[in-house]
């Protein structure tokens, strides 16, 4: 055995002799490569208890000089307190497993500092892939991201266009326009608010922008006192119906561009004793498992989490397969799902 600041460890070599096979049968085995010649099952089971009894890894550095490959990708999202991303995040470690990858995930809340620390991260730490929900990065804080490591991105980001980024969205201007319009039309609403978020993100423009437009398209005019913001996070959306219900004009309807601010508001709602929906209607947006569990339950527009993170992980393993691949730009549906709350 090797010593290392003292201490022995056990290397490749001390392995195969454990398990009286060659070192490259080893290094197959404890990398999961696919090779021609098979290895049989016992002769993995060998090669692996002969590791855990030596307490060997395998040197992911060295490797990587090798092959140019960390086998590691790295995954940026925005909120890991929103179930939203519970379910992509799920779904991209999976598909990394299926590939023989590991996995690093970072936070960041919606916070340019946060993305930006992660970015620099990447820059000291390479991996073979990242998967990221920019909210405040650019198209060009990405670019300067591949050219200095050359690495595969693909993005949750409606907005992001680049060549060499793969860019996976759903489109919720279009269906924020279609839940609203259901909204005055199949329900006969004509005081519609909206609770959203600072317009500086692009999540919460685009879905102003299909509020105002179902609006307009029905001839009805947007309110400034019924549009308030606040930060994707349950307090937030509860004090922004305590602000609707203490205005001059009260809505009879409120759009939540997401569903943790959503059930802040419709709680608000009951503790103030309103009845949803009868004195005022509440939609959200995203679908998260809590709504179905709301009393009443929350009618909500529906994002496919597990469709958006195996997209986003089929479209990163091609890219790091082949980096010189066509860009892909993958549209993920939404649906309104028609709950109590309404």
């Amino acid at each position: 055995m090797a010593k290392k600041n003292g201490r022995q460890h056990a290397i490749l070599a001390d392995v195969a002799r454990l398990a009286d096979v060659s070192p490259s049968t080893v290094s197959r085995v404890l990398s999961g490569s696919a090779v021609r010649a098979p290895i049989s099952e016992e002769t993995r089971a060998r090669v692996r208890a002969a590791a855990e009894q030596l307490g060997y890894y395998p040197n992911v550095n060295a490797r990587s000089l090798r092959t140019q490959r960390t086998n590691m990708i790295a995954v940026m999202i925005a909120d890991i307190s929103n179930p939203f991303y519970h379910t992509i995040t799920r779904a991209i470690q999976d598909a990394a497993f299926e590939q023989n990858f590991d996995v690093l995930i970072a936070n960041t809340d919606h916070i340019h500092s946060y993305e930006q620390r992660f970015v620099e991260a990447i820059m000291r730490r390479p991996v073979d892939g990242v998967i990221m929900v920019p909210y405040n990065l650019t198209a060009a804080d990405i670019e300067k991201l591949i050219d200095r490591t050359g690495v595969a991105v693909a993005v949750l980001a409606h907005r992001i266009e680049h060549p060499r980024i793969d860019v996976v969205y759903a489109d919720d201007e279009g269906a924020t326009t279609d839940a609203v319009r259901w909204l005055i039309t199949e329900k006969k609403h004509q005081k519609i608010a909206f609770i959203g978020v600072n317009l500086s993100f692009k999540v919460g423009q685009r879905r102003y922008n299909g509020y105002r437009r179902a609006l307009e398209d029905c001839g009805l005019r947007p309110r400034d006192e019924w549009f308030i913001t606040g930060n994707f996070s349950y307090e937030s959306g509860a004090a922004a119906m305590n602000a609707l219900l203490d205005a001059p004009e009260r809505p009879t309807a409120v759009f939540v561009c997401n569903d943790i601010m959503a059930i802040g508001a419709l709680n608000v709602a009951l503790e103030r004793g309103l009845r949803v929906p009868e004195d005022i209607a509440i939609v959200g947006f995203d679908n998260i498992p809590a709504t179905q569990y709301m009393r009443p339950e929350l009618t909500t527009v529906a994002q496919f989490p597990h469709e958006i993170g195996t997209a986003l992980s089929k479209a990163l393993f091609e890219r790091i397969a082949d980096p010189q691949r066509p860009r892909q730009t993958i549209k993920i549906g939404c649906e309104l799902i028609v709950r109590q709350s309404t």
